[in-house]
């Protein structure tokens, strides 16, 4: 299985933040938005990654992650040239995927929970080569009319809808999705939108009339942070903060995510620690490997 993080857009919300640089390489607390939705992916044991960004903001994603040989994993880069929505994604990356199975993750999501990885592999485990199908990820929320909503049963999917006025359910699809080695294929017959856009919500939707969308629901103690207006976005860095002054551990460090998942070794962790500058993150890699 493959994976892609959509990081494009303009950030028109976080403005003028994101006017020198892309609101995905803005830090949530103590390192860039894009190192959560990247170990997510990582946790759900995928290794090859695609970057979707803008043309301008290439270069500065390329110098942040490189090509991800020192963490184990392979990164390779795309620009969405046209803002066409999210499902644009899969037409961006057809020759890349080489018709393989897909994780598809926005870069300004970020998800933290206990059980997260576990989930994780089971969803990319039972999406394969043999197995057809998607599968969301549902939240609740308070205000559901602001989201894609989806009603289920017994994790399929019945109804899915996009902001809805009258929801029939309060569980918000999440920006996290799995698909199946079809998924080009669909999203080359949707149609644009009334804004333009290649919905992903009409992408799910092709999978739902097959009775192929399963839903797994991200329950109580589960965060699903959107860091896309500056108030989200202070939330999210107080949220990482709180969480890893009271644990002593840090969310979304993807050295630490890469030795754990078994891309690197301990002496690969300790030499990368090394080459990074005097200061708190390289401490803790280091009290990793000691």
């Amino acid at each position: 299985m493959k994976g892609i993080i959509l990081a494009g857009g303009a950030g028109t919300r976080l403005y003028p933040a994101s006017k020198p640089i892309s609101k995905i390489l803005l830090p949530v607390y103590d390192k860039p938005m894009i190192y959560y939705p990247l170990t997510t992916l990582m946790l759900a044991g995928i290794k090859d990654i695609l970057i979707i960004t803008n043309a301008d903001d290439l270069d500065n994603f390329k110098k942040t992650l490189g090509t991800g040989f020192e963490l184990g994993v392979n990164f390779s880069y795309a620009v969405q040239k046209v803002q066409r929505g999210i499902a644009d994604s899969f037409i961006i990356a057809e020759d890349w995927l080489e018709n393989q199975p897909s994780a598809l993750i926005l870069g300004d999501n970020i998800f933290h929970g206990f059980g997260f990885p576990s989930m994780l592999k089971n969803v990319s485990g039972k999406i394969g080569y043999t197995k057809s199908g998607a599968t969301v990820f549902g939240y609740q929320v308070k205000d559901p009319q602001r989201f894609g909503v989806v009603e289920f049963k017994d994790n399929k999917a019945i109804s899915i809808e996009e902001k809805p006025q009258n929801p029939k359910s309060n569980y918000a699809v999440t920006g996290l999705y799995f698909y199946d080695k079809h998924v080009c294929e669909y999203a080359k017959l949707l149609e644009p939108s009334a804004r333009g856009e290649l919905e992903i919500t009409d992408l799910n939707n092709v999978y739902l009339q097959r009775g192929e969308l399963e839903v797994e629901i991200l329950g109580r103690g589960f965060a699903w942070l959107d860091t896309g207006t500056h108030e989200t976005l202070l939330q999210a860095s107080n949220f990482v903060q709180t969480m890893e002054l009271n644990t002593d551990m840090k969310i979304a460090c993807i050295e630490e995510v890469a030795w754990r998942m078994g891309f690197i070794d301990k002496e690969q962790l300790r030499t990368l620690a090394q080459s990074y500058p005097k200061n708190e993150y390289q401490d803790y890699l280091l009290r990793l490997v000691v």
